[in-house]
């Protein structure tokens, strides 16, 4: 992104506008505009109590003129500035939702002098003049984009500031040690301590154990907001494509009795208790002279590497638990995936009660195991049910503690984390405090590049160039 994107935003002097709505017909649409004379330009082409002599938060019923007609009757909202989303005059019309009324009242408030926003820039506005941080910005588009409750509850509460509130702090308490420390130096001929040496350390094991607690967060935490990612494996003609249909309640994958129908990764999205599954049917897995298939089975087993929820289908009529964990444990899947072993087509077994009996004991201790039917739709509810256990065991799904879900912030954090862990080395080792500064402040800054106390252009325009236009 060319620095020059933000050295316009920066200007902050022209008065932007987009529509915020998105694309199609509905029965309303909006405008808002943000700037120096949003209450101006929509005086000039507003038919109705002049906004320029109204109350603040007041909401308005009018004609949009253009020209000597009527483009549409609409209702105008205004905020005053600094108590609007971007803390500067703001208004917001809304429009009959046609596409045609919304491009030319878009044009018209143009000529009128706005200027048409590029993405992400009121929330971008809202940041520069400080009424969030960049953490919190981020959020504002992962709160557009959230599709399930676990990804909305994420989103909603490092907006809040779940996550930036303890990082600031923490920072907070570094950049005072830090120049206790920095004191000592310019009293260096007098021998004197400013910085208690206990008290670092103390402030230090705190702050590394709350980045290992964030650190560690990561993995539910961006599942939750991009989906748990579920992949099916097992032997061809298990039933693996029966059971991606019966999850997702309709008929996603081709079914066949012909082994090797699955030759490439068939995926879909559905919702456990507010919990979005990415849910994968891969290649039957098997040894084969067919280079499709076998490529096919190549990248189900890569899946199932990667995943974080793997579910591996066996026939009761051809496999049982104990085989089915022996090869799952070949595969030497990492220690973070969960693992469930699913027994299908239970409605052939002569008695299922004492199937499950039998293996029970056998397969304790392993990996959770259930009997089910996805062709006859039996005990699919105690699939639902195991697959949202296992993903709880990354996390409490609960719990109000902040999770991270950003790649930008694990990196910063990790960064963070090896700096501090390098000062209390260097605590033990007696080593100079001029030297001993240097990670203190490499750590403060890399916790200040979360909240964007610390930031540059290409930063900045990567992070709002990926939101929608009108946010």
């Amino acid at each position: 992104m060319k620095i020059s994107y933000l050295c316009r935003m920066l200007q902050n002097e022209d008065t932007i506008v987009a529509i915020s709505t998105p694309p199609g017909q509905g029965a309303l649409g909006m405008i808002r505009l943000s700037g120096p004379e949003a209450i101006s330009i929509v005086d000039a082409v507003f038919m109705g109590k002049r906004l320029s002599g109204a109350a603040a938060r007041s909401v308005h019923y009018g004609r949009f003129m253009k020209g000597e007609e009527t483009l549409d009757e609409v209702v105008v909202i205004l905020f005053r500035a600094p108590k609007s989303f971007t803390r500067e005059d703001t208004v917001e019309l809304s429009f009959h939702g046609s596409p045609y009324i919304l491009r030319e009242a878009l044009q018209i408030l143009v000529n009128a002098g706005a200027r048409l926003a590029m993405p992400g820039e009121f929330t971008q506005r809202a940041f520069l003049n400080g009424a969030m941080d960049l953490a919190q910005a981020e959020a504002v588009a992962d709160l557009i984009a959230s599709n399930s409750a676990g990804a909305h509850k994420l989103a909603l509460n490092q907006l809040r500031g779940g996550v930036s509130d303890k990082l600031k702090e923490l920072r907070e308490q570094l950049l005072n040690f830090t120049s206790l420390i920095e004191l000592e130096l310019d009293f260096g001929e007098e021998d004197v301590e400013f910085a208690d040496r206990t008290q670092l350390r103390k402030l230090i094991a705190d702050i590394l154990a709350h980045l290992q607690q964030l650190i560690q967060s990561f993995s539910l935490g961006n599942a939750l907001k991009k989906g748990i990612p579920t992949t099916i494996i097992g032997k061809p003609n298990a039933g693996k494509s029966t059971l991606l249909n019966a999850l997702l309640d309709e008929n996603r994958a081709i079914v066949s009795d012909i082994p090797g129908t699955t030759r490439d990764v068939v995926e879909d999205r559905f919702v456990i208790r507010g919990i979005e599954f990415r849910l994968q049917d891969t290649a039957g897995l098997r040894d084969t002279a067919d280079l499709i298939e076998a490529e096919g089975v190549r990248r189900s087993l890569d899946l199932a590497q990667i995943a974080s929820l793997v579910i591996y289908l066996f026939d009761v009529t051809d496999q049982n638990p104990e085989t089915a964990a022996q090869y799952v444990n070949s595969l030497n899947l990492p220690a973070s995936a969960q693992v469930i072993l699913i027994g299908n087509k239970s409605d052939l077994l002569p008695d299922q009660q004492a199937y499950a009996n039998q293996h029970d004991n056998q397969i304790a201790g392993q990996y959770p195991w259930l009997l089910i039917s996805a062709k006859e739709n039996i005990y699919m509810d105690g699939l639902r049910d195991l697959m949202y256990d296992r993903v709880e065991s990354l996390g409490d799904l609960s719990s109000d503690q902040p999770l991270i879900s950003n790649v930008r912030h694990l990196s910063a954090l990790q960064a963070a984390h090896k700096h501090l862990g390098e000062v209390v080395q260097a605590i033990a080792d007696d080593i100079p405090s001029d030297l001993m500064t240097i990670d203190i402040r490499a750590a403060i800054h890399h916790i200040g590049e979360i909240t964007g106390e610390i930031t540059n252009d290409e930063v900045l325009g990567n992070i709002f160039s990926k939101f929608c236009i009108g946010k």
